[in-house]
């Protein structure tokens, strides 16, 4: 079996930054993440966010290119939504993501920072380099 230690952050929004992930959304795109990424052969660290973004840390392994798994977390996750009877029909990802590269010194920390999402928001103590997801178009 190969070596490989590749972990990654990767952030996510939804469609326009609307708040459009409440409590019963949380859960099932948190599920969803989960179960995806255990498919996909990823050990899935952590999942965290708020009402309006997303926030995955992953170690992917080198057969999995890393815009094919955020393709699939993203699309597992809209599809369990919408399949769900908690959220509207309008529940939906923006284009692009963010992804950092980690270090095995710093997963730890990052995961704790991604768990403690709705924490940092709420007091104020977010990180912004971690936070940047695509550019929202006008």
């Amino acid at each position: 079996m190969p070596y490989w230690r590749l972990h990654y952050h990767l952030v996510w929004g939804t469609w326009e930054r609307a708040p459009l992930i409440t409590p019963s959304v949380e859960l099932v795109v948190h599920q969803t993440a989960f179960a995806k990424a255990r498919e996909l052969g990823l050990v899935l660290h952590a999942v965290g966010g708020v009402c309006d973004h997303v926030h995955v840390v992953a170690s992917i392994p080198p057969t999995r290119c890393v815009a094919e798994v955020v393709k699939r977390l993203k699309g597992a996750s809209s599809r369990a939504v919408h399949l769900s009877a908690s959220a509207g029909s309008d529940f939906r990802w923006q284009e692009g993501y963010g992804a950092l590269t980690l270090g095995g010194a710093s997963l730890a920390g990052v995961i704790e920072y991604v768990r403690w999402q709705k924490e940092h928001h709420t007091s104020g103590t977010i990180i912004a380099v971690y936070e940047r997801a695509a550019e929202r178009r006008e």
